[in-house]
């Protein structure tokens, strides 16, 4: 793994956290996208050499939404950056890894995956590679 790509945070409120994170990062966020498949809509704010994603729901059925309602907002996972995903998934499972979500298409030019957090210290772990 290359670096720490970017930390995911659940939201309730995209327009209320975009200000606070505006707020504390200094500059507003350089993109919101959505991401149908996942049925979440993200903003990006560059953080140095790494990212803050702000997710929030676009449907009661999605991830996020059962997280919110389980957990409430606050950090939702970490992803790092790969070269080669798929290398990196075989790699890992190798070793005992469990892969819950993808390979597939994410937000912000990524292809995806995320790992199950019963192996990685209970934080879920997002893999991504550039398309």
């Amino acid at each position: 793994m290359k670096k720490l790509e970017h930390i995911g945070i659940a939201v309730a409120n995209l327009d209320e956290a975009e200000r606070i994170f505006g707020d504390l990062l200094g500059s507003p966020a350089y993109k919101r996208e959505e991401v149908a498949g996942e049925a979440v809509l993200t903003a990006f704010f560059a953080a140095g050499d790494s990212k803050v994603e702000l997710l929030v729901p676009t449907s009661p059925e999605s991830a996020i939404a059962k997280h919110l309602e389980k957990r409430g907002p606050g950090l939702h996972h970490l992803a790092f950056h790969v070269d080669d995903l798929e290398s990196e998934l075989s790699r890992l499972k190798d070793q005992g890894y469990r892969v819950v979500v993808g390979p597939k298409p994410g937000a912000d030019g990524k292809r995806i995956a995320f790992l199950h957090p019963g192996d990685t210290a209970k934080v879920l772990v997002e893999l991504c590679e550039d398309i």
